[in-house]
């Protein structure tokens, strides 16, 4: 039996020799130590002898198990080991070959041409004021003279969140809080931001867009600041050739209330299908400020007077630009995008 046994051992040793995977391991310790092993056939002997041969078959027996087990879990670790290996080979990663170039965002062309307005008037000395987008009626309406019932609210009456809430329309309601907080000083400042109103999404139409409004009030304010201020804005923004002009209009916050036109920046004043050949291009609304505005925040219009304005910045945009449909804007197309 001990030669037997032995036998097996060697046996054992050379069918783990050509063990390559877990599987045939697996296989092998089942061949060897399983119920239909050789060391099982010799077991079966066990009952046939007497007490010192059972017990001395049973010692080797569990000697052989020891060796078989030793044996089968080391060729397991060498196994594992491999596989570890064979993985990171696969993995490896070869250093001297050039790296992935990833693909760097840019600023929105929006966003550029907002920041640009922003630097234009911090050179002029204004200050950037900021406000809620959901606005009080109170101060999106009433207290820039459009009260209740005002046919001026007609085109611009949108997304009320209650009675006394809305979506903004757009950023004039920052002036007023901005004049409240003023005290009766003097206030020189822009707000730019989103606004919104009822209106089909069309090719120049949006339902929101960006607007960016102006507002200066202090003593001896007149309309020469008004279009000295525009004029500049205005070159900075399409170059030293171009003029502007004023035409009549109105606005319920401003008195008197013109329309801003500007030399058409394509063909400077000559006429194309771009000004529909008129020459000039209109582009903001502005006026001096309404003295129902001043008193309401508490300013005395014989004393103080300011202009303001208003543009979208879509439409500079889309001037500047030669854009046609303001959809592009906002429709994240890469192949759009990446042009600007």
């Amino acid at each position: 039996m001990e030669k037997q046994l032995d036998a097996l051992k060697d046996e054992l040793r050379q069918a783990l020799a050509g063990v390559e995977n877990m599987n045939q391991l697996n296989e092998t310790k089942a061949r060897y130590l399983g119920k239909k092993s050789p060391l099982q056939d010799l077991m079966k002997l066990m009952p046939g002898l007497d007490v010192e041969e059972r017990k001395n078959l049973g010692r080797q027996v569990n000697e052989f198990k020891n060796y078989a087990g030793e044996l089968i879990a080391k060729k397991a670790r060498e196994l594992q080991e491999l596989k570890v290996r064979e993985q990171l080979e696969k993995d490896a990663i070869d250093i001297t070959l050039p790296g992935k170039a990833f693909s760097i965002g840019r600023r929105h062309l929006l966003d550029q041409t907002w920041e640009e307005l922003e630097d234009i008037f911090i050179g002029l000395g204004f200050q950037i004021a900021e406000g809620p987008e959901i606005e009080l009626d109170l101060y999106n309406f009433e207290m820039l003279n459009t009260p209740k019932g005002h046919p001026a609210r007609d085109m611009q009456d949108s997304f009320y969140i209650d009675e006394n809430n809305l979506l903004r329309t757009q950023t004039s309601p920052v002036q007023i809080r901005t004049l409240i907080a003023a005290k009766g000083d003097p206030v020189k400042i822009v707000c730019p931001g989103k606004v919104y109103r009822r209106d089909n999404d069309d090719a120049t139409h949006s339902h929101q867009f960006m607007q960016l409004e102006g507002l200066v009030v202090d003593k001896n304010i007149t309309m020469a600041d008004l279009k000295g201020t525009l004029r500049l804005l205005m070159r900075k923004l399409f170059g030293d050739r171009l003029e502007i002009r004023f035409r009549p209009s109105f606005f319920p916050f401003t008195e008197p209330s013109v329309e801003v036109e500007v030399t058409c920046f394509k063909c400077y004043g000559k006429g194309c299908p771009l000004c529909k050949h008129s020459g000039w291009i209109e582009l903001l609304g502005a006026g001096m400020v309404h003295p129902n505005v001043l008193r309401g925040t508490g300013y005395d219009p014989k004393i103080y007077q300011g202009f303001a304005f208003g543009m979208g910045i879509e439409r500079v945009v889309m001037f500047r630009h030669g854009i046609d449909d303001i959809r592009l804007l906002y429709g994240n197309d890469p192949r759009f995008l990446e042009q600007f």
